[in-house]
């Protein structure tokens, strides 16, 4: 799989290098958590990989959360299990050993993607729980107008439904989840209907995606849309997103029972 980042990082983000704000602009959503919970089903032990800072561990399961970024389990807080330092390719528990398996955003991170489904299978004895967004629905956020370069390299990072729902195997269902306005999970499309955000560094590097285009391309982005934000193209083109409840975009929960 080649070697790990110096912090641990697995896959194809360096979190050693962007992850210190995750546990600031990354909060479950509630209504994304209320959802995995429903996936999960009964299960009481659940193994969470690529858990990062925690986000979407049920309080009320037994969670072994497996992340190998030393930043992302600095950040986990102290009320929550330490995170075992493994990747999804080689997970060291026995066959069956969980109820369920769960990863939040973090499919697209894995080198190996297959590898990594079938080690999630392999150690759970029921559901297997995804939530991650889907690439062919990416580009028609209203991002792209902006920085096509970020949503075009998410629609290539991201892995097809058709590829996850093979690795996995079973019944897989498919569940489209509508973006709150406010939603606390701040990835891409968690703004929206508040495109200000994009304008703070903090926000845009809690998001992976934009650490694979170049500084410069990123600053002529969000110059432009500080441009369109302060002459009112913006809201003359997508001013109603500001206040509608709910945005059908990409994200999507995978869930593959045996």
């Amino acid at each position: 799989m080649g070697p790990r980042a110096a912090d641990g990082s697995a896959g194809d983000a360096d979190y050693g290098r962007i992850g210190a704000g995750y546990r600031d602009h990354r909060l479950p959503e509630p209504e994304f958590a209320r959802a995995i919970l429903t996936a999960l089903g009964p299960a009481r032990t659940v193994v969470n990989v690529g858990a990062g800072a925690g986000s979407y561990e049920p309080a009320d399961r037994e969670v072994t959360p497996v992340e190998p970024s030393a930043s992302m389990r600095a950040q986990r807080p102290a009320h929550l299990a330490p995170a075992v330092d493994a990747t999804a390719e080689a997970l060291p528990f026995p066959d069956d050993a969980f109820d369920a398996a769960m990863t939040s955003f973090s499919a697209h991170q894995w080198r190996d993607l297959e590898a990594g489904l079938a080690e999630l299978r392999r150690v759970a004895r029921g559901p297997v729980v995804v939530l991650t967004c889907d690439p062919e629905l990416m580009e028609r956020y209203w991002l792209a107008e902006y920085a096509p370069e970020v949503l075009a390299g998410g629609a290539r990072r991201y892995p097809s439904v058709d590829r996850l729902a093979a690795g996995l195997g079973g019944t897989v269902d498919v569940t489209p989840l509508p973006i709150p306005l406010a939603c606390t999970d701040g990835f891409g499309e968690a703004y929206y209907g508040r495109p200000e955000k994009f304008l703070d560094p903090a926000v845009r590097k809690a998001m992976s995606s934009w650490s694979f285009i170049t500084e410069p391309a990123a600053d002529r982005a969000v110059a432009r849309l500080r441009a369109d934000l302060a002459d009112g193209t913006w809201d003359d083109r997508h001013g109603h997103l500001r206040t509608t409840p709910h945005y059908k975009g990409s994200l999507i929960l995978l869930t593959a029972t045996p």
